[in-house]
């Protein structure tokens, strides 16, 4: 799938490859044209990637081809053990967590989880936890708590499931309750925004001593589209919404609502998902061997200072 930005480089890119089937069928050298056109192409594709407006990097954060939670935690992870339900109510499929090996690290990895296809998609509900999935993420947490076993979270969801039966049981106290827990945790908490970062849907899983974006990820309250038909009952203001929200990576690190960013490869994770799961393992090991040097009791007062100084501000 091509996004309406990519499609100049995709030009180009196609031009190049006629232009070497031409010299291979007519036995001609053009070596010195498509050197040319390679370095046309790649300086197109710095321009393009480097100019992105914040529309632009939602389009990206919702790739088809990006990597999701389980790609992620199947690249990083030597070992994963994927555990399930709340306990109550079922197993929420759309919220996925298990211990796992990380290097020389025992992890418990929680993340939304997306499908790639219809069939997939309707099974994790399009990465929308239902209060089970926060209530799995939470008891999951517990349980690393207890075993003294580091946690780490992957956010990648449109928003919280906003459906009434969501809401008979439960949803904002289940949110509310994750928050609220996640803060007092004795275990070292880094949390990830790998996708979509929309609402109380990621905060539910986002309380933590490090909270990292990758570069091309969004994180906000509202969506462009939702926060358009608000204040425009359209959807075709989105990318004025997208500008006005500054919802990305470097508008939330500017703002100090994320500790720091993970740089992509040039046109997106899924460009190369095998690098890009590389940096991300390195960031957790790192963090972990960082934040592990600290008591509980101060991970715990820093976690409450960070977020406890968000949004205040001086006349």
């Amino acid at each position: 799938m091509l996004l309406d930005f990519e499609k100049p480089i995709a030009e180009l890119e196609a031009k190049l490859i006629d232009m070497k089937l031409l010299a291979q069928e007519n036995n001609v050298d053009v070596s010195s044209a498509v050197k040319s056109l390679e370095e046309k192409i790649k300086t197109l594709k710095k321009e393009t990637y480097s100019n992105l407006t914040r529309w632009q990097r939602v389009q990206l954060s919702r790739h088809p081809d990006r990597p999701y939670t389980l790609d992620y935690i199947n690249a990083i992870a030597d070992k994963f053990i994927e555990l399930h339900g709340d306990r109550s109510v079922k197993d929420d499929k759309a919220m996925i967590g298990g211990l796992a090996q990380v290097g020389d690290h025992s992890v418990m990895i929680i993340g939304h989880q997306k499908g790639r296809n219809t069939k997939q998609r309707q099974l994790r509900n399009f990465g929308m936890a239902n209060p089970e999935g926060y209530r799995k993420a939470l008891r999951l947490m517990k349980m690393a708590e207890k075993f003294d076993v580091p946690i780490v979270t992957f956010i990648d969801t449109p928003g919280a499931f906003p459906g009434l039966e969501a809401e008979e049981r439960g949803q904002a106290e289940a949110i509310a309750r994750n928050i609220k827990e996640m803060f007092l945790l004795k275990v070292p908490v880094i949390c990830i925004v790998i996708g979509e970062g929309a609402s109380g849907g990621a905060l539910g899983i986002a309380i933590g001593d490090k909270v990292l974006m990758l570069e091309n990820t969004w994180y906000s309250v509202i969506s462009p589209e939702s926060c358009s038909s608000i204040l425009w009952r359209s959807w075709d203001y989105k990318e004025q919404a997208a500008e006005a929200l500054k919802l990305t990576a470097t508008d939330m690190h500017k703002n100090k609502m994320v500790d720091d960013i993970i740089k992509e490869p040039l046109g997106g994770a899924h460009v190369d998902p095998v690098g890009t799961a590389k940096k991300i393992r390195k960031v957790i090991i790192d963090s972990i061997d960082e934040l592990s040097k600290l008591s509980s009791e101060e991970r715990i007062a820093q976690r409450i200072e960070k977020f406890g100084a968000m949004g205040v501000f001086v006349e």
